[in-house]
């Protein structure tokens, strides 16, 4: 293109033959060609990598996501175990354990009865806690009571400890869960920050707040506890678990908190189908 534009340049005066005119078309279009053959080369060029780069991506939040449904199977089925543990068997042996007492009651004197009895009503206060206990852990009846029933189960549950006062505020027209297995990672999700609450926070107070909306069901959670920075608080394993149960049934999660403000937990969860 260069050589084309000096040659005509330097020969300002002489009249261009036809030969002339057809070597510049052709070096002309043969530049052109180059040029267009090298954009259109890039251009694929870019699209094949942004998509292997987008495909890249793509199998790797499946992965990462079938890594995640498989560690809340291992841990459903492990807590599905352990709540059938506590009931069949803890629970059995307390009840064995209450029927003996109430019969060595029977024949014992007087002055030690009222001990015997009291250690009866201790058992029976440990078998209710115990049953309360495996409800909550085993995904099963959890299924079968629903989620407002299983939320209620494990606030009656808190307040039976004593080491906090729960209250639990239920509005709307409740909205049943066709994919069932929302309803447990949502169950999840609250006792895991319930857990929280008791190991950490030093809380007095924790209000639950569950509201059926039209599209979506907002769940809200707080404490008046010890709180934490935010800034400067390292993720442990169980906030990155609420996090990860969130994106599996693609809910908004956000957690507030504050040093002496206590810690609140926001829930935004869009109905799905299966």
């Amino acid at each position: 293109m260069l050589y084309v534009c000096f040659y005509l340049f330097i020969t300002p005066q002489r009249e261009i033959s036809t030969e002339e005119i057809a070597l510049i078309s052709y070096v002309v279009f043969f530049t052109l060609a180059l040029v267009i053959m090298f954009v259109l080369f890039f251009v694929m060029f870019q699209k094949r990598k942004n998509k292997m780069m987008l495909d890249n991506i793509k199998q790797q939040q499946e992965f990462d996501e079938e890594l995640v449904k498989s560690q809340q199977e291992i841990q459903e089925e492990t807590l599905k175990h352990v709540g059938r543990e506590l009931h069949d068997n803890v629970g059995q042996l307390l009840v064995v354990a209450t029927m003996q007492l109430n019969a060595v009651a029977k024949v014992a004197k007087e002055d030690v009865k009222s001990k015997i009895n009291n250690a009866s009503e201790a058992l029976k206060e440990t078998l209710t806690e115990v049953r309360a206990l495996s409800k909550s852990l085993n995904s099963d009846v959890i299924f079968n009571l629903g989620f407002n029933a299983t939320v209620k189960n494990e606030i009656n549950r808190l307040n039976k400890m004593g080491l906090v006062t729960s209250v639990l505020d239920i509005t709307g027209d409740k909205i049943s869960f066709e994919n069932k297995k929302d309803e447990l990672i949502l169950f999840r999700i609250l006792q895991e920050f319930f857990s929280n609450t008791l190991k950490y926070a030093e809380a007095e107070h924790l209000n639950v707040s569950i509201d059926y909306q039209l599209d979506v069901l907002t769940i809200s959670v707080e404490d008046d506890g010890n709180g934490f920075d935010m800034g400067t608080a390292e993720k442990g394993s169980g906030l990155i678990n609420m996090e990860k149960r969130a994106e599996l049934i693609n809910a908004k999660f956000n957690l507030e908190s504050q040093l002496e403000k206590g810690t609140k937990l926001s829930l935004v969860y869009p109905y799905r189908v299966i």
